[in-house]
């Protein structure tokens, strides 16, 4: 056993089960390590077990394929805000990108791809939802549904189910009552004809900066209610020629072209995190670019951001201002309030038809839906554990969760550089513990430690001392508890410095993750 905190460290015996993982049917399969989730998260521990010489397995997946938010994101323009080249398994560049940023569909194509090339699929079990999670004393046991009920036991469980899956659905008086369609972004209702229709887009963050201008360009009539603006800057997304496309065939040019890309993201953890200097010259970027593209001085009003920057998500688009300046979009600059027997009620009171409603309200991202169903040792929930917001060692470990790791949970996103580089940090210290066999617990002196040393690193920052409400931030506690305060470079120091803590051999030989 290997036991974190306190700064004591102490090493116990403990042998890896060998068990094969067969198919997941009624009755009882043993396993050494159960994956939960089949996107950039479960894919990258996957690969990481089979690097490390652990091929004991399954990765359960609720859906009916791999892709997690890309298989399960259609709406019309959906796409990355990452360049492509950047957002990809370090082990695995694609070479054929079509755009600096990835439509959502190449994305999920890419991640099916590497699933075939590395021969997942006979670890893989689709269709298969994680129903429950505890531990007995000896390993996980874990029940799942795949058309009839049934239990594995492992004795590792990794959470790689991505923090948003769960839409964030509005409370909205008589919603439930329209008499048209209405659905959330992240549910696409694809026979839903939007041509020639007045469609109601409800919220104005990352989905609809991308949804807003496709709906225009489809012939949609759209009332977009507001809540509060974002700051915008530039994409610069394009086309790639066939030219750029031949040139990075070639496996170093895609490699520099990465680092590039790297260093470049890097660089704007500065603006994002408050530096006064970075911070005033990326908002008077944002600031000409809205003034570039929005003529109207009243419509620029309403859509410039009374918070600092990098306080909330800072995002990227060259059609969302073009598209709310057309007479195509009405701005409510406004909450949805209401719905009532005439329309759509905002908050300030003024009503709108529409004929459609698409719900663009984000996800239940700072309690996460697996939490209630993952009990450890103590008998409580991690939901329960997390009462007054995610803690973690290293953003990975949590006291009295033996042998579990969370990728892409607390404290593991990024607001300035590929959040792919952080799971893949993550997948490579979660097989290295595996791997290395006996159980990994971390104590609760380790964990306060870990979450004081966030609060630190976070005070004073824009995304808890900004003037905005943010999904980075949890309102129970006002912590910072979904961003990585750091740069990717830091983090991987971090969880490094874990990592000796735990095991005094050098348990992160994995360059995976460098740009």
């Amino acid at each position: 056993m290997t036991t974190i905190g306190g700064g004591a460290v102490g090493v116990g015996a403990g042998e890896a089960g060998t068990a094969t993982a067969g198919t997941v049917e009624v009755g009882t399969v043993e396993v050494g390590t159960v994956i939960v989730g089949a996107g950039f998260a479960g894919i990258a521990a996957a690969l990481a077990l089979r690097a490390a010489g652990d091929d004991d397995f399954v990765m359960l997946e609720r859906g009916a394929s791999v892709g997690g938010t890309w298989r399960d994101n259609t709406y019309p323009g959906v796409a990355c805000d990452v360049p492509s080249y950047l957002y990809a398994l370090s082990g695995h560049p694609s070479p054929a990108w079509s755009r600096v940023f990835a439509p959502g569909a190449e994305i999920r194509a890419y991640l099916e791809s590497v699933v075939r090339e590395e021969g997942l699929e006979r670890h893989l079990r689709l269709e298969t939802a994680l129903r429950g999670a505890r531990w007995d004393g000896q390993g996980w046991v874990i029940e799942v549904r795949t058309g009839r009920p049934a239990v594995i036991r492992a004795r590792h469980l990794v959470l790689a189910c991505g923090r948003l899956t769960e839409p964030r659905m509005p409370e909205v008086p008589g919603l439930e009552a329209f008499p048209g369609p209405i659905f959330h972004s992240s549910r696409w209702d694809h026979d839903a004809d939007v041509s020639g229709r007045r469609v109601a887009v409800v919220g104005t963050g990352a989905s609809a900066v991308q949804l807003v201008p496709a709906l225009v360009e489809a012939g949609a009539e759209v009332t977009l209610f507001q809540r509060t603006p974002a700051w915008i800057v530039q994409k610069g997304d394009r086309a790639y020629t066939r030219q750029e496309i031949d040139a990075l065939h070639h496996p170093a040019a895609a490699a520099r072209l990465r680092d590039e890309l790297y260093a470049e993201g890097e660089a704007r953890f500065a603006s994002r995190s408050g530096d006064a200097a970075a911070a005033a010259a990326a908002e008077a970027v944002a600031r000409a670019h809205l003034s570039a593209q929005v003529a109207d001085p009243a419509l620029r009003g309403a859509l410039t951001p009374g918070y600092a920057f990098g306080c909330k998500r800072v995002l990227l688009s060259d059609a969302f201002y073009p598209a709310v300046a057309s007479p195509a979009v009405r701005l409510v600059p406004s909450a949805l309030a209401a719905v009532g027997s005439d329309g759509l009620i905002a908050a300030d009171g003024s009503r709108h038809a529409a004929d459609v409603v698409v719900l663009a309200t984000g996800f239940a991202s700072t309690r996460q839906p697996y939490a209630p169903l993952v009990a450890g040792e103590h008998g409580l929930t991690l939901d329960e554990h997390w009462s007054d917001g995610m803690t973690s060692v290293g953003s990975t470990l949590v006291h009295g969760f033996p042998n579990l790791y969370i990728l892409g949970g607390p404290n593991a996103a990024l607001g300035h550089n590929s959040a792919v580089l952080i799971l893949e940090e993550q997948a490579a210290f979660a097989a290295a513990r595996i791997a290395g066999g006996g159980d990994v617990r971390v104590t609760v002196e380790a964990e306060a430690a870990y979450t004081r040393e966030i609060v630190e690193r976070s005070t004073g920052t824009p995304w808890v001392a900004g003037g905005c409400d943010s999904w980075y931030v949890d309102a129970r506690s006002g912590r910072l508890t979904l961003l990585w305060p750091g740069t990717v470079a830091a983090f991987r120091e971090r969880l490094a410095r874990v990592a000796r803590e735990l095991d005094p051999l050098p348990a992160l030989a994995h360059e995976g993750a460098q740009p």
